[in-house]
């Protein structure tokens, strides 16, 4: 098992944050290997992640229109029918253009791609294990970065069986559409994917052991898209547990605990959408000393993303915080910018956050609960789509801007979108933090019109109202 020759930097893992800190790195003139043990890069994200639950969506939200909007417009299509083959099909081809284009950025910038599985052997040196139990090499490293990302959350009495008990992986790929989805829990993965199969036709229920869906959302932002959601079809059980589940060839009973009560409920499918935890085993962490947090499984870091074996590093979700694709991008580049010598950095309060329901749900900074748990004086500006020109030309009314701003010096704290765009919508507010903007300013910034823009510019006109006469 000869040494290959040593590189500045190994990374494991070509995800969003892998892929990106490779070509950075590259950009700042080290030496870098990149390790993927799936046969295409790109990660969970762009295999069985964003891209194809996003492909999904979009692919599912023509159909609901073609078959439910349409004829608002004057058009008439005739029968509707769906090939659900021919949707998969393109799912999977932006999934391979994709995982194709991060092949050629990293070849491009002259970075060593190795299929296989990484492991630290040392401080300094990574074996790379061919599927299958086949050759073995080791790079060495003058720094590792990790980036391996994180896998779905089993539950005790609900194991996943790759059928009728699936994860999210799994619930990308049905064959058919089930007649009755039931969904374990109510974040941004049960929320999308139920979507996606609710608009192709399946019964969907979600059960949340919470009393609130997308509990990390800001409360009212959250109450108004349950109804949102609930009136397009979706059942929610909420602050009720599913105790345990029985597949048989066809279908699945589930036990469903609420209010001290048992009761049973059988689907076609039961998705389990419960969370994700760090993808940990097999790097080698214990062996070299990598100190992990006891609770959560994460990998212990720095504010220059190092573990406690400081030439070893990581990223994304296998340490604290969101397990979102673009948090680890930005985690990767400030962690390689800080292996170059440079003071690379994320602002942890402008990382915006999504959900690809419809309409969407775009959010950065605090909520409201939060700004009133830290007791800081604030003001709230709110302003309904149902008043903007553009969204009831496009029949898009459902919906609010929320903007939550301090009340002595009308720096914004929080957005909130819920609404049609808001995935577009939230970089402009995004930006407005991280340059330290008062509501005024976006208030006072002229917005194209007519714009979904312009419901952030009336959301902000009115934050003033309270706090320029704060006392």
């Amino acid at each position: 098992m000869a040494q290959k020759e040593t590189y500045d930097l190994v990374i494991v893992g070509s995800g969003p944050g892998g892929y990106v800190a490779a070509v950075r790195a590259a950009q700042l003139d080290l030496k870098v290997a990149c390790i993927e043990k799936e046969p295409r890069l790109g990660g969970v994200c762009l295999n069985v992640g964003c891209i194809p639950s996003k492909a999904l969506l979009d692919s599912s939200e023509y159909y609901h229109l073609v078959k439910d909007h349409f004829v608002d417009h004057g058009i008439k299509t005739g029968r509707v029918s769906l090939d659900l083959a021919v949707m998969m099909e393109r799912k999977e081809r932006v999934v391979q253009e994709l995982t194709d284009n991060v092949r050629k950025l990293l070849e491009g910038n002259k970075v060593d791609i190795f299929n296989g599985t990484g492991r630290l052997v040392g401080e300094d040196q990574v074996e790379v294990s061919a599927d299958g139990g086949g050759k073995k090499q080791i790079l060495g490293a003058k720094a590792v970065l990790l980036a391996t990302g994180s896998e779905p959350i089993s539950v005790p009495g609900l194991e996943f069986d790759g059928d009728r008990i699936v994860n999210s992986t799994e619930a990308l790929n049905f064959s058919s559409i089930p007649e009755h989805l039931c969904v374990v829990g109510a974040g941004y993965i049960g929320l999308e994917l139920g979507s996606v199969w609710l608009r192709l036709g399946a019964k969907v229920t979600v059960v949340e052991m919470l009393p609130q869906i997308a509990t990390t959302l800001d409360g009212q932002i959250a109450r108004a898209l349950e109804r949102i959601l609930t009136k397009q079809g979706l059942v929610f059980q909420l602050q009720s547990k599913v105790k345990s589940a029985k597949a048989t060839a066809k279908k699945v009973r589930i036990t469903v605990e609420s209010d001290g009560k048992e009761d049973t409920l059988d689907c076609d499918r039961l998705l389990v959408a419960v969370g994700r935890r760090p993808l940990t085993r097999g790097l080698g962490l214990d062996e070299i000393g990598v100190n992990l947090d006891g609770r959560t499984g994460h990998v212990l870091v720095d504010e220059l993303y190092r573990t406690s074996i400081k030439s070893v590093y990581a990223i994304g979700d296998l340490i604290a915080g969101p397990a979102l694709a673009h948090k680890a991008s930005a985690e990767g580049i400030a962690a390689v910018e800080s292996i170059a010598g440079l003071p690379g950095e994320v602002n942890y309060d402008a990382i915006p956050s999504i959900i690809y329901t419809w309409p969407e749900v775009a959010s950065v900074g605090l909520t409201e609960e939060q700004v009133k748990g830290r007791g800081i004086p604030y003001c709230v500006g709110t302003y309904p789509f149902a008043g903007a020109g553009r969204a009831r030309c496009m029949g898009e009314k459902d919906g609010l801007v929320k903007v939550i701003a301090h009340a002595k010096t009308d720096r914004i704290l929080g957005v909130h979108i819920l609404g049609p765009r808001a995935s577009d919508m939230i970089a402009e507010c995004v930006l407005a933090m991280e340059f330290g903007a008062s509501s005024e300013d976006i208030a006072r910034t002229v917005h194209g019109h007519p714009t979904f823009a312009e419901a952030l510019m009336e959301a902000a006109m009115a934050v003033r109202k309270c706090s320029i006469y704060a006392s």
